[in-house]
This record gives C-alpha cells, sequence and structure tokens, in this order.
C-alpha cells in the first residue's frame, strides 16, 4: 500500500464535493456500463440489494456524500476520502473506526482493464454494497480492530484473510449456485467470467489456517479462490480466534505458490 503511484486523488471543496472532469465521469460509465451486465446471476444477492440500496448514478462519478447517507442509515459505515496508496497503519485505523477508504481517482483509459492500485469505481463500485450488509460490516470492522492491533509480521498474514475473502470471495450456499461478493471480482469483468465460469482456477471450501498460509498475487488472475457458504459465515469467521490461527500459520509457514514468480524487469 506504499508503493508509488501515479495517479493523483482529488480533493473536495469546503463543501466536501469533489468536481470531477466530464472525461472522468465518462470512465464512470463506460466501466459501470461494461459491468452491470456481468453480474445478474454471478453477484451474490445480498450484493445486488446494496447496489439497489445504494442507487449510485451511473453516468458520473457518486459524490460520498451520498453513498454515506445509505451506509450510515443502514450499518453506521461511511466513507473516508483518501490518497492513491495510503499506510496499512491508516487502513487498519479507518476500518477500526467504521470508515471505508475511497481513493478519489478514477483509472486512466490506458488501464481501463486492469489497475493494481484501487481506484474510487473498484472501491464505490465493488465493495460499499455489501457494506449495507450488516455481517460483512461487521467483519470489515474487526478486521480493522485486528489489524490496529498486529504486529508487522502479522498483518501480512491479516492481508491474505482480506485477499481470500472481502477482495477476492466466493460463496456458494447449500444446495445454491456459486456466487461472488469478493469487491475485487465484482469490479472487474475479466475476473468476474474468469472466477465463476474457467476450469483453470481452485475453488476451495474456507478453512481460515489453509487462507492465512496461501501466497497471492495482485497482478494475475487468482490461480485459487475460498468460497464461504453464506455471508453470514463472516460472523461465525470473526468469532474465531484470528489471531491465534495467525500464530499457528506463522509456525507452518506458507504454502508452496500455484503461480509462476514474477517476471522481473530488466
Amino acid at each position: 500500500m506504499t508503493k508509488g503511484t501515479t495517479y493523483i486523488a482529488h480533493r473536495a471543496d469546503d463543501t466536501g464535493y469533489i468536481d470531477y472532469p466530464q472525461e472522468e465521469h465518462d470512465i464512470w460509465s463506460q466501466l459501470y456500463a461494461r459491468q452491470a451486465v456481468n453480474l445478474p446471476g454471478r453477484a451474490c444477492q445480498e450484493y445486488l440489494n446494496g447496489l439497489d440500496a445504494l442507487a449510485m448514478p451511473k453516468d458520473r462519478i457518486p459524490q460520498l456524500a451520498e453513498i454515506d447517507s445509505v451506509l450510515q442509515a443502514t450499518t453506521g459505515w461511511k466513507t473516508a476520502a483518501v490518497p492513491a496508496l495510503i499506510s496499512f497503519g491508516r487502513f487498519f485505523e479507518l476500518l477500526a473506526n467504521k470508515e471505508f477508504p475511497v481513493a478519489t481517482f478514477i483509472r486512466s483509459k490506458e488501464e481501463f482493464d486492469y489497475l493494481q492500485e484501487p481506484d474510487i469505481f473498484h472501491e464505490i463500485f465493488g465493495h460499499c454494497p455489501l457494506l449495507t450488509n450488516p455481517s460483512f460490516a461487521h467483519f470489515s470492522h474487526m478486521y480493522g480492530l485486528l489489524g490496529l492491533n498486529a504486529s508487522k509480521e502479522e498483518r501480512v498474514f491479516l492481508a491474505r484473510l482480506y485477499w481470500f475473502t472481502v477482495e477476492f470471495g466466493l460463496l456458494k450456499p447449500q444446495n445454491g449456485e456459486l456466487c461472488i461478493y469478493g469487491g475485487g471480482i465484482l469490479s472487474s469483468p475479466g475476473e468476474t467470467l474468469y472466477a465463476m465460469e474457467s476450469e483453470v482456477p481452485e475453488r476451495k471450501p474456507f478453512d481460515l489456517l489453509d487462507v492465512l498460509r496461501t501466497p497471492y498475487r495482485i497482478d494475475i488472475m487468482q490461480p485459487i479462490y475460498y468460497v464461504i457458504e453464506s455471508i453470514d459465515m463472516l460472523d461465525e469467521i470473526a468469532k474465531m480466534d484470528i489471531m491465534g490461527y495467525v500464530t499457528k500459520a506463522r509456525q507452518l509457514g506458507l504454502f508452496p505458490p500455484k503461480y509462476p514468480p514474477k517476471a522481473k524487469a530488466s
């Protein structure tokens, strides 16, 4: 979260309003239209319910106050405008205060299909709908509290829990169909189709110790997804001795990665 970035977040005026240029509204509109067609039958119902509740505009970047009014009324959360990249410490601090960090920039046309930094489309479209759900919101709050008090070494393991749930989690109710709840998938057309329809990745039942021991890369399609049985299962995970499992995972070490090493820049 602390590497360099070419993006500069927009600053709000004294009223909290951000004046985005029209070309950035156009990018939002194109991103929204492209992904909206992929969601029916693939996104979990709790996400779709949240998307309806937020009623975010399709033709322009929403103002954070518009999102906050719904989140505050449903789960007591709100957004927090942040720069393009923030430290782990700041990230955990915000979640612990029930504030979801939103970088107030949107990707360029050159990075329309893939962006490593989380932009406002990823944060608002991918994550905020589920923050209207009590179980998801509680899990996110608990995660922030844990991370705030964790050591630097422990935070590396906690990052894997966030990655394989909030970012790239899948859900399959008993006798139900596989669906998506992870915002990293829901904001990516390519990963949405890959996670749901490709025969390449593994899809494994959620196991906390396994999750904490599974390495990942941010710049590839995921080779493995962990599947929970319902959004309510996040409440059960939140009650577990997560830091105890982190200690076990550190003792056992990581699984061998299921992806090739990243090519070194020449």
